[in-house]
């Protein structure tokens, strides 16, 4: 069984810390966690490990987020990778910080993107780790705040939820979307 996990991000370090880079952060713990490095491939930064018999595929975009798409429809398709077996990590200001959800499809919601994912793969039918990020920003202010750093507060957070994403992409990969849902998305 294979897996790919997709962190979505920019590259570049002025966007390293911010809340849009949230999926690149988790990525990164994931891979550090199973010892494992990256290497710069086509269209992303590339990691791979075995976890409890499976081959999990871990990809950072370097397309920037607008255009992560490209990169995860290259590594699927490389990869021989069905969509079911695709789990994108995304920022989401619909949930507050402090969040993680797990969901089997949906709609982009505005995010850019996961507009570009479901332009050229397919549609809205891949599951995704959504990492609430919150929306405590003035009005117009929303491109500044996802750009932005996050604050004191939830950066001594950010640890904690962190690794409780990685181990709900460790259980996606073994026992499934389903399972990892009813255990996850309390």
């Amino acid at each position: 069984m294979k897996y790919l996990i997709v962190g979505l991000g920019n590259i570049g370090q002025e966007y390293a810390d911010t809340r849009h880079n949230i999926g690149f952060m988790v990525a990164d713990e994931l891979v550090k966690e199973f010892g494992a490095g990256y290497s710069t491939l086509k269209y992303a930064f590339y990691s791979e490990f075995k976890h409890k018999g499976r081959t999990v595929h871990v990809i950072k975009p370097t397309t920037y987020m607008n255009l992560s798409g490209k990169a995860v429809n290259y590594w699927m398709h490389e990869l021989k990778i069905p969509i079911s077996n695709v789990l994108v990590i995304v920022d989401d200001l619909a949930i507050p910080f402090g969040s993680v959800r797990i969901k089997p499809k949906g709609s982009a919601a505005g995010h850019n993107g996961l507009k570009n994912i479901e332009a050229l793969c397919g549609g809205q039918q891949y599951p995704r780790l959504r990492f609430g990020i919150g929306d405590n920003y003035p009005k117009g202010r929303q491109i500044d705040y996802v750009l932005g750093p996050f604050d004191q507060e939830e950066k001594a957070d950010l640890p904690a939820l962190i690794a409780h994403s990685v181990e709900a992409i460790k259980s996606f990969v073994t026992v499934g979307l389903e399972l990892t849902m009813t255990n996850f998305n309390k």
